[in-house]
């Protein structure tokens, strides 16, 4: 049914049909087109192992983008360039990349080399500067098992600018050849994947398939396929609508469409509050923050999802379409219960709008987890407190981590809100938290972890925001080092 997937590999067009709608990029590459240097470490994103580059055209311009190809369904591909670590050195030459690897000893058992290298070739193609804190931003998602990092990051220090930009232009040329101009259709063994060009026609394709699964980044519905051998019967992807990638300033807020990349939300976010920005850099590695998307982070209504707390905490508003009918609603009501939101059949997260906290608020993000870069929440808290005449004027605080959902502690709020701003205050709001939640214990972190590392969150945002913090400052030197 329908048009080929096209895509160009190597500068040629390739073009794809009777394929499996989820069937992934790397068992693509693996099994169909016999490209084994792409490895498959974890399936899930988190190890790098499998990066390719995707090439996108925007503004007319070629973007280079590293992604896991394990998460990443191949219909994604149309209208794309793909990059795989063949695709690096002609006639027997290694890329600068790659000798530089060589030359720094970068590479041990090597299996995890083709990822790396392809990070390095993303960086390099995007002019990425490579001081050592870049490149560990661009490396957080690609794990070295035999622990050789230094010599890593000293090849992508001494690997050099990118001698293919000559080629962009005709790279941008073959692209624009093989822009769609029609949505994507597919249909194989009675399943389907519907890639539509616009909103609209996401929307009349959705109401027609009210139970298909909405496909935004991949970063967690890829999973569903990799790990838990889910069959998903209808896809239909928001990756080509061009009007759910904006990031619309209106003001005292930004809007953020539904297709926005977290990598393409994170200056609009910054700019808001550098809180959001330093969230976001501790979100997934850059592959995962290259392809899942704001919105996709809440659609699915994880309780460990990263950014519904701070969304909440700075007042953020959700819009919600079904046909031509929208709705508007504060974030917190979304969500409802575990695995369950306030979204009809038929219904998809259009956008989010995202409030400036005002200058004069205490505002505070904060993400507990085992590793710095690229984990899982243990507990994440967004922190929003008015204060004037030394006294609390309200107070809007959620945590993610702690119960079935992302969640306002309305207990610990009503404990702060027309009471001194004082250490005392603060403590016994903290203690209110019992009231709020009553966490689980899990691999992350145990029940009494969680909620003692909450209560903790918030007494250190009155040591840090307060002058008045001096007389609590030492009963918390053990909590904060």
């Amino acid at each position: 049914m329908g048009r080929p997937i096209r895509f160009l590999l190597d500068g040629g067009v390739r073009e794809l049909s009777g394929i499996a709608p989820t069937l992934t990029v790397l068992n693509l590459l693996r099994y169909h087109l016999r490209r084994t240097g792409t490895k498959e470490g974890c399936a899930e994103g988190d190890c790098g192992a499998c990066t390719v580059v995707l090439g996108e055209l925007e503004g007319g311009q070629v973007r280079f983008r590293a992604v896991n190809a394990c998460i990443l369904f191949a219909p994604i591909l149309d209208g794309r360039a793909l990059f795989t670590v063949e695709s690096l050195g002609r006639e027997g030459a290694l890329h600068p990349v790659q000798q530089a690897m060589v030359d720094s000893h970068g590479s041990q058992c090597g299996f995890c080399t083709p990822g790396i290298v392809m990070s390095l070739y993303a960086a390099q193609r995007s002019g990425a500067t490579t001081d050592a804190a870049s490149l560990k931003d661009a490396l957080a998602g690609n794990l070295c098992r035999c622990t050789g990092y230094g010599p890593i990051l000293a090849a992508g220090a001494t690997m050099g600018a990118s001698p293919d930009t000559a080629g962009d232009g005709a790279l941008a040329e073959a692209l624009r050849a093989i822009q769609p101009a029609e949505g994507l259709e597919l249909e194989h063994k009675g399943r389907r994947f519907f890639s539509p060009l616009s909103a609209d026609e996401l929307a009349k394709i959705y109401e027609e398939h009210p139970q298909a699964t909405i496909l935004a980044g991949g970063t967690d519905v890829g999973l569903w396929v990799t790990k838990q051998q889910r069959v998903l019967e209808t896809v239909i992807s928001l990756n080509d609508a061009a009007d759910l990638r904006g990031i619309d300033d209106l003001g005292g807020s930004i809007r953020i469409g539904a297709a926005v990349r977290y990598v393409d939300a994170h200056a609009g976010l910054a700019r808001l509050h550098p809180q959001f920005g330093e969230l976001l850099r501790r979100l997934g590695g850059l592959q995962v923050r290259n392809l899942g998307t704001v919105c996709g982070n809440i659609a699915n209504g994880s309780p460990i999802g990263d950014m519904p707390p701070a969304l909440i905490a700075a007042g953020a508003t959700l819009v919600l379409r079904k046909g031509q009918a929208r709705r508007e609603m504060p974030l917190e009501d979304y969500f409802l219960a575990y695995g369950k939101q306030d979204r009809q059949p038929g219904e998809f997260v259009e956008a989010v709008i995202v409030r400036k906290p005002a200058p004069d608020r205490i505002f505070r993000i904060a993400k507990l987890s085992k590793r710095f870069d690229q984990d899982i929440s243990a507990v994440c808290a967004g922190i929003n407190i008015g204060v004037a005449d030394g006294r609390v004027t309200d107070a809007c605080i959620a945590f993610g981590g702690m119960a079935a959902t992302p969640r306002r502690a309305a207990a610990c709020e009503a404990a702060l809100t027309g009471q001194p701003w004082t250490g005392a205050t603060v403590e016994t709001a903290a203690e209110a938290l019992s009231q709020d939640f009553t966490p689980i214990g899990d691999m992350r972190a145990s029940a009494a972890y969680r909620l003692e590392a909450a209560k903790n969150l918030l007494i250190r945002t009155y040591v840090e925001a307060s002058e008045a913090g001096e007389d609590i400052r030492t009963a918390q030197a053990v909590a904060y080092g």
